[in-house]
This record gives structure tokens, C-alpha cells and sequence, in this order.
């Protein structure tokens, strides 16, 4: 029987490939979308299968992620897999930025990668719970909440959040069946960080590249599957060895 997958910031890059993942292995799937309706769409009308849903709203707040999570599990008849995809990444230079835009940037970042995500796996938490299904929820972080990122602090101190939230819950939900990790991505080829892939950051990794959208929701698909459940509490870095810890 297919599982009912909730992908938040799925209009476009990782968000996508994760969608099409789940979606290629008879998954359906709800793609989640905050500003870029559009895309959204296109992500949609590109999934294999049947069952997929459009979803969109703003996790920033928690009435949007109540709105998000009732969406979905009215759509999917619940949701069984969660994937934390959603975030912003917005520059913040110490020496360049004022202190109210460092303020501005930190409410903003804090409240879509931490607090929303949070929010999110709480309510597909207590769904999963309510149906007791062995549920899945995996969050994506960054090679940054290690490695550090001098230019997008609030970004790096958030995917940390993510990570240690991920760790926190696989404790909490493992008495009900539900394993929960994290995938933590060095540089990915997406629209969003196209113009900061140099030849610098490429050779970063031994293998002389940034990894692609699906390498990324191929450690996803692991992650959540039935078979992956003694890893819960994982923390996977994906970043082509350019970062080791």
C-alpha cells in the first residue's frame, strides 16, 4: 500500500527531487509550497503516479503549519512520511549588515527552519501517533551546522537546530514506531545557489563537484524507508567528503 508523503519547500531544487523520488516509487505525494506557486506546479505536473496534491502555505506561523499538516492529512487520508524541507537562506555579513536587518533576518530564518519545522513534525507527529503508523520524518540540514557559514549565520545555527531537533525526536518517537533523521547536504546544484558554485566550491569535494538535487533525495529515500529504522537518529552527511567529522 502507498504511503502518504508530505514534502514542505518541494516547488523546486531538493524539495522536487524528493517529491519525484517518492513519487517514482508509488508514493503519493503532497508538494508543499510557501511563495512559488508556479513552480509548485510544475513540480506537481512532472510526479509519476497518481494521488499527488498541491499544498500551499506559510509554516512561519503556527496557524499556516496547522493549515499545511490539516491539508495533507485530509488529502492523503494521513501522512506517513514527513520530509522538513522547507527554509530560507539569507545573507547576513557581521561587518556589513545593520543590526536591524541582522534582527529582520535571524526572526525570519528562526521562524521558517526552526520553529516551522518544528511545528510541522509536531502536528504529522501526533497524526502518526492517532493512526499508529510506523511513520517516517526526515529533516533536511546543511554540511553548514558543522563546517560554519560566516556570511548566512542564521541559516548554520538553524540547520543545527533542525539536526538536534531530529536527534531529539527519533528519542521521543521510538516508542511509538516512528523513526525520525536528518540528511545534512553540502553544496547542491540548485536554482537557488547556481551563481556561488565556483570552481572553488567544487573543489571543496575530492570528487570535484557539488552534488545534484537527487543524490540528496536518494539519502532521503533511505532514510525513510521501512528498512531504516535502526538509523533513526542518524544525521547523514551527504557532502562528497568536503567536510568530515
Amino acid at each position: 500500500m502507498s504511503r502518504g508523503v508530505l514534502v514542505t519547500g518541494a516547488s523546486r531544487g531538493i524539495g522536487r527531487a524528493v517529491a519525484a523520488a517518492f513519487a517514482a516509487d508509488g508514493e503519493r505525494v503532497a508538494v508543499h509550497y510557501s511563495r512559488r506557486r508556479d513552480e509548485a506546479e510544475r513540480t506537481l505536473a512532472a510526479l509519476s503516479g497518481a494521488g499527488h496534491v498541491l499544498i500551499g502555505g506559510d509554516i512561519a506561523t503556527p496557524e499556516g503549519a496547522q493549515a499545511v499538516v490539516a491539508t495533507a492529512v485530509e488529502a492523503l487520508g494521513g501522512v506517513d512520511v514527513l520530509v522538513n524541507n522547507a527554509a530560507v537562506n539569507l545573507a547576513q555579513p557581521v561587518a556589513e549588515i545593520s543590526y536591524a536587518d541582522w534582527q529582520r533576518v535571524w526572526r525570519e530564518t528562526v521562524d521558517v527552519n526552526l520553529v516551522g519545522t518544528a511545528n510541522v513534525s509536531f502536528l504529522v507527529a501526533r497524526n502518526m501517533i492517532e493512526r499508529g503508523v510506523p511513520g517516517r520524518i526526515v529533516n533536511i540540514g546543511s554540511r553548514g551546522a558543522y563546517r560554519g557559514e560566516p556570511d548566512h549565520v542564521a541559516y548554520g545555527a538553524t540547520k543545527a537546530g533542525v539536526q538536534a531537533l531530529a536527534q531529539s525526536l527519533a528519542v521521543a518517537l521510538a516508542p511509538y514506531g516512528i523513526g525520525v533523521a536528518a540528511v545534512a547536504p553540502g553544496f547542491v546544484a540548485t536554482e537557488r545557489v547556481a551563481e556561488r558554485v565556483t570552481d572553488a566550491v567544487k573543489g571543496q569535494s575530492p570528487f570535484g563537484r557539488v552534488a545534484e538535487p537527487h543524490e540528496i533525495a536518494a539519502a532521503v529515500r533511505y532514510l525513510a524507508s521501512v528498512e531504516a529504522i535502526w538509523s533513526s537518529g542518524t544525521v547523514l552527511d551527504a557532502n562528497g567528503a568536503s567536510y568530515l567529522r
